[in-house]
């Protein structure tokens, strides 16, 4: 059994470069496997290894300048949910493209998963998912606005052109884990907007204390890793993922003709030339290649 610490948070760090190659090492001592970004405003990942060896590192993180109140969620995998470690430089940690946007300055208003049901009930309260579009495809809060974006900086474009329909609106925003939420309703203060919530700790803590017989919920939540998604709970989900578009897709999806494990899905195979494929092909081979070697492929875990 695999523990998974999904993790971030906003402060200032001078120098971020200068931290790089500490984590990484420190990672790799713990076997410690998933990704971390760090950049000026903070640090954002998702890691998974033994129980022992994540709280090891969790508290080598909350020695960072800054981040003594960094909190994270925890759930568990029984396969490994990624295939090494990466720890990047990024200019931001969750990239909405508005270098003004600091959430470290003010944040819309924490809603606990416990009370979260009876605000996005009130018939003044406009429901948005700030998630992509492939995430939102595989489940979503009853009654919620989804913008369709296929990335994150679609966002405040897709806010301009439809600010219009929420006047009069209180805002409540929700997300995977809570990091978009803390940039997105900056921003909307930033633009004006006076009621702006947020769930606190996302999605994942929402499924984790909200008893499905009293959720709002419906469907599954798409998370970055192996898992491809979760349900009540944070039980692992049906879904699985296409590995050349990375969108999440369900078994009986295989059996379309459409699927060719990692080359196409009925996502993406249109979308595709026969050149991509025959690339993805290539790739697939070599994967395999690497497997028989006993070898992890440069790609990782595909699935198969």
């Amino acid at each position: 059994m695999f523990t998974i610490a999904a993790l971030y948070h906003f402060t200032r760090f001078d120098d971020p470069a200068s931290l790089r190659a500490p984590l990484q090492s420190a990672c790799e001592t713990l076997h410690i496997t998933g990704s971390l970004l760090l950049a000026a405003e903070g640090i954002n990942g998702t890691v998974a290894g033994s129980a022992s060896n994540v709280a090891t590192l969790l508290k080598t993180l909350r020695a960072l300048p800054g981040c003594a109140a960094l909190e994270h969620k925890e759930s568990t995998a029984t396969l490994p949910p990624f295939p090494r470690m990466k720890v990047k430089l990024k200019k931001e940690i969750v990239t909405m493209g508005k270098p003004d946007v600091n959430p470290q300055a003010q944040v819309g208003h924490y809603v606990d998963p416990a009370q979260w049901n009876e605000l996005i009930s009130a018939p003044d309260v406009a429901v948005i998912d700030t998630r992509n579009d492939y995430e939102v495809a595989i489940g979503s809060f009853e009654g919620a606005i989804d913008p369709q974006t296929r990335s994150f900086r679609d966002f405040p474009n897709w806010w301009e052109a439809n600010k219009e329909r929420f006047h009069n609106k209180r805002i409540a925003m929700f997300c995977t884990g809570g990091i978009r939420c803390e940039k997105s309703t900056n921003y909307l203060l930033g633009q004006g907007v006076e009621d702006v919530y947020h769930l606190k700790g996302g999605i994942l803590k929402y499924l984790e204390d909200v008893p499905e017989e009293n959720s709002k919920w419906q469907g599954d939540c798409f998370v970055f890793d192996a898992r491809v998604s979760v349900q009540h709970g944070l039980a692992e989900g049906p879904h699985q993922l296409c590995y050349a578009c990375r969108r999440p897709i369900l078994p009986n999806d295989k059996k379309r003709p459409e699927y060719e494990h990692g080359v196409a899905c009925h996502h993406c195979s249109a979308q595709t030339s026969e050149a991509d494929k025959n690339r993805f092909r290539e790739r697939q081979k070599q994967i395999h290649l690497a497997r028989t070697r006993g070898e992890t492929h440069m790609l990782g875990y595909d699935g198969s």
